[in-house]
């Protein structure tokens, strides 16, 4: 018969991230994107528009894109898009 065990959260003992810590986090994180697409045979020129596409929506966000709300993708897209020239979007 299993034993069971007390589940701590880790949480508590950990410091919160420093802007430093996040931004190696974030590169990181774009690092494994590039990887996951170039595995999957991606084009390089694909993979470059992929990641210029993210650069400007994190540029213009101004904080790590898992911090975005549905209400950010929706002011960025409907908004900011909106003006930008038709040969820089992607209609689906």
């Amino acid at each position: 018969m299993a034993a069971l065990a007390v589940v701590r959260d880790l949480r508590e003992h950990w410091a919160p991230a420093s802007a430093e810590e996040l931004k190696r986090f974030e590169t990181d994180v774009l690092s494994g994107f590039v990887l996951a697409r170039a595995s999957a045979g991606l084009a390089d020129g694909t993979i470059r528009g992929d990641v210029g596409h993210l650069e400007q929506i994190r540029t213009w966000f101004g904080r790590p894109l898992w911090d975005m709300e549905p209400a950010d993708a929706d002011a960025y897209f409907g908004k900011v898009l909106r003006n930008s020239p038709s040969g820089t979007r992607l209609v689906l």
